[in-house]
């Protein structure tokens, strides 16, 4: 066969940006790949909390990457609930109901440090500026939470407006209605583009059939690594796999969250959260550990540091709790942290993906933006250099062809990893006598930071979370990585 559209990839992304491409333009056919069971996808495991201004921290508004991020998230809270009623309309008969719960609470516990109470400030200030509803909360008088003792709330805040959807509903529903607008769907595994000079042309299933098509859009989340591999160095940065694990629980002891309860966005992490999903069940969650590959399966130490996290801070009753299932997937970690979309660097390439810890939130407003691409006339024409920098593209700093966006110096990427080691000792419960600091933990901490910027070799200052991935890569996949970001760092 072959396809007019080609998206690599099933979970939220592709998905979405199958059904509302399908909704544009219903004479056009779209094809999606990828294995039903979604191995590893970070849609099946996400608790998809549908958070904009709870997500915000002290550098949100430093950097016109980091404003632009937050632009995005603004946009898809804007669209979500017409985007639900959508999904609906489009699946007809065959609609599968997504639970849509609202209310995001922000917590802060006693163990932590100035990033935290420096995240707490800021989504505060940006609610304020942006005329975000927000609520303080008496941080020892919320009835449903009990934490531990010495671990109570310090501070806390209510947005009334931010929430949550059921992923795995949600998951449901796109299928319904990707059935409903008539999406192929194609059971198997992209292995390799198929290009023709400088255009992408289709691509190659497990299978060895090949599957032509006018435009090729790679969604695959962390997945997609593979095939940005294959393209020539220095077209598209690297891509690393951020692993994640949750679990889906059913209480048994104390009252189940009635909305989303959950820590500021840190240095280096996604904090905790626990997510009401109806009935007393709950998703509690969530790690985030970045690396070059995708591991086997979740590290018990980070595991047992997310338990002993949500039990003591949020709630020590959902220590009671008996364990339904576990999620394990892998979020897809741009070098720079910030998300691939839009025309790729080569002719009938499209990239959804990258998107790290935000791609669910962010479905709507990527799925619009891409739509609006792909139903235009479809000539294989991805990008000029002006394309890419359109005025009218709100998104062209994520153009995928980009060199790495630096948001900071290679100084600042050494302090900020060293700060990130001091947070997650001291939230870990290190207690130093009093005549010690953290300073000597801290120092160490910038050596092992400037010893893997010497190995990189590279004048790219990468976030805490990617030093550390760094740290734990052998030198052979250092050297790989690093030839990459050169190959990049040369182009015009």
């Amino acid at each position: 066969m072959t396809a007019d559209v080609v998206i690599v990839g099933n979970g939220v992304l592709g998905l979405s940006v199958a059904v509302e491409t399908a909704l544009r333009d219903p004479a056009l056919r779209i094809a999606v790949v990828g294995p039903q069971a979604r191995p590893g996808s970070a849609s099946v495991a996400a608790g998809a909390m549908l958070n904009c201004f709870a997500e915000v921290t002290r550098r949100t508004g430093e950097h016109p990457a980091f404003r632009a991020k937050f632009a995005l998230a603004r946009e898809a809270a804007r669209l979500w609930p017409g985007w639900l009623d959508r999904l609906a309309e489009a699946a007809g008969a065959g609609a599968v109901p997504v639970r849509h719960a609202r209310g995001t609470l922000v917590v802060l516990g006693a163990r932590t440090t100035a990033d935290g109470a420096g995240s707490m400030r800021a989504i505060r200030a940006a609610a304020e500026e942006h005329g975000e509803p927000f609520q303080d909360v008496d941080p020892y008088d919320i009835g449903f939470l009990e934490a531990e003792a010495g671990e109570q709330p310090v501070d806390a805040l209510y947005l009334a407006n931010e929430g949550t959807v059921d992923a795995r509903q949600l998951l449901a529903a796109l299928d319904a209605a990707a059935a409903g607008r008539g999406v192929i769907r194609i059971a198997d595994e992209a292995t390799s583009l198929v290009t023709a000079e400088d255009s992408v042309t289709g691509v190659r299933l497990s299978s060895g059939t090949a599957l032509p098509a006018g435009a090729v859009v790679l969604a695959a989340g962390a997945a997609t690594g593979r095939l940005i591999g294959q393209l020539p160095p220095g077209m598209v940065q690297p891509m690393l796999s951020g692993a994640g694990v949750a679990l889906e629980t059913e209480r048994v002891r104390g009252e189940a969250v009635p909305y989303v309860v959950r820590t500021p966005t840190l240095v280096g992490g996604c904090g905790l959260h626990a997510v009401p999903l109806g009935d007393g069940t709950e998703y509690v969650g969530a790690t985030n550990n970045v690396s070059f590959d995708a591991p086997a399966g979740p590290r018990l130490g980070i595991v047992q540091a997310l338990l002993s996290g949500c039990v003591a801070q949020l709630d020590r009753n959902i220590a009671f709790s008996a364990v339904r299932h576990w999620h394990h997937g892998m979020r897809p970690v741009t070098w720079d942290t910030f998300p691939l979309l839009g025309h790729g660097p080569l002719r009938g390439l499209y990239f959804a993906t990258g998107t790290y810890r935000d791609g669910f939130h962010g479905s709507p407003a990527i799925a619009r933006h891409l739509a609006g691409l792909l139903t235009g006339p479809l000539t294989g024409g991805a990008a000029s250099k002006d394309d890419a920098h359109a005025a009218n593209d709100p998104y062209a700093v994520f153009a995928p062809g980009r060199k790495p966006v630096e948001t900071m110096t290679a100084d600042d990427a050494v302090e900020r990893f060293a700060e990130m080691a001091v947070h997650v000792a001291v939230e870990r419960g290190m207690r130093l006598p009093h005549f010690l600091d953290a300073e000597p933990i801290a120092a160490a901490c910038r050596q092992l930071a400037r010893t893997c910027m010497e190995q990189l070799g590279v004048p790219v200052a990468p976030a805490p979370e990617i030093l550390h991935a760094v740290s734990e890569a052998g030198a052979e996949r250092i050297r790989q990585v690093a030839a990459s970001l050169r190959a990049l760092s040369r182009r015009d």
